[in-house]
């Protein structure tokens, strides 16, 4: 056997490097692998490693000669092509691209990466997002299948590693908007409610968080902090507002799961304001009927971050996908209305 790069295909779930190891290659013993990674045998996207170390998908993972059996499979699955089709709305949805960095404007329903029944995603049909390269870009972030607007990728491992590193040091900023049931008050606010995952076996259940008030963290272990700022932007009546979202932190469904919370879900959002209560202005529910839409009302408006080459501040900017864009009609709000900075009081 020779040295091998295998890349995480987006089917594999985030695990450590001894049990993928050891899963691939069952001949290959934990003295083997803790002795491998000490002499940088072992490395995943170029750099040392530990045992323990966490990979995932989109991970290329650089192995030394290990034994294997003969019915081991040793080479990563064969890639799927992507359509003309694929790759032409997938390019499409491109709104910025450098030597480095790729932005898109994901549109709602197309998953980040790929699951249970998944078959097209953004990590797949990112072969499509070569161009002049030889490798496809790298996914430093995600949004949920049913939100739409700025997702980045990353053109080189180096550009990966410092977008990844801005995330997790809160050098980046993100502007969502929403339309929500109801009209949020106070008008400019914000949300601390910490969240962990439901617990059961049901159906999504591993995926619905649930918010604990801030003064009950103690009692809940698994709770993980979270802090959203809001600004309510314009209202009809009672019956909705158009709410700008920021993330100061980025746990799984925070925006969905704090608005339900203080009683003003996302129109659309089945899962935590109800697939079948209509608000009509005087109670509670995600689904306002009439001509508006029952998609998710959650857009990913704008991303402002450090380029990880340049150092310059970019700042990308993603149109409303068409059902948002046809209720901000209805409601008639236009993108313009909205202030550069809708937190600045705050």
């Amino acid at each position: 056997m020779s040295v091998q790069h295998i890349t995480l295909g987006p089917d594999e779930a985030e695990q450590r490097l001894d049990r993928w190891v050891k899963r691939m290659f069952p001949h290959a013993g934990q003295g083997r692998i803790e002795k491998g990674c000490r002499k940088g045998e072992f490395r995943v996207n170029g750099a040392k490693v530990k045992s323990s170390t966490r990979i995932g998908p989109g991970d290329e993972v650089r192995l030394p000669p290990l034994p294997v059996s003969k019915n081991e499979r040793t080479e990563p699955k064969a890639k799927a092509a992507v359509s003309a089709a694929d790759a032409k709305m997938i390019q499409s949805c491109v709104i910025y691209r450098d030597d480095h960095v790729i932005a898109l404007n994901k549109p709602p329903g197309l998953p980040t990466q790929g699951g249970s029944k998944q078959l097209k995603h953004v990590d797949g049909l990112a072969e499509a997002l070569k161009f002049d390269r030889d490798e496809k870009p790298r996914l430093v972030h995600r949004l949920d299948k049913d939100t739409s607007g700025v997702l980045l990728l990353a053109r080189t491992q180096a550009a990966a590693s410092g977008l990844t590193a801005a995330m997790r040091h809160k050098e980046t900023r993100k502007i969502y908007w929403a339309v929500v049931a109801g009209v949020p008050t106070p008008y400019l606010g914000e949300i601390r409610y910490g969240l962990f995952k439901a617990a059961g076996g049901g159906r999504g259940a591993g995926e619905k968080m649930i918010c604990v008030h801030p003064r009950a963290m103690n009692d809940y272990p698994d709770a993980k902090r979270a802090h959203t700022l809001y600004a309510t932007l314009y209202r009809v009546a009672s019956r909705a507002s158009w709410v700008a979202m920021e993330p100061i932190t980025g746990r799984t469904h925070q925006l969905r799961a704090h608005m339900a919370e203080i009683g003003h879900p996302i129109i659309g959002d089945g899962k935590y304001g109800g697939s079948s209560q209509d608000n009509m202005g005087d109670g509670w529910g995600a689904m306002i009927g009439g001509d508006i839409s029952r998609k998710l009302h959650l857009h990913a408006r704008s991303m402002t971050f450090e380029h990880p080459v340049t150092k310059k501040p970019i700042t990308v900017t993603a149109e409303l996908p068409p059902h948002m864009a046809d209720t901000f009609n209805t409601f008639g709000w236009t993108p313009d209305l909205a202030a550069d900075d809708p937190f600045e009081a705050l």
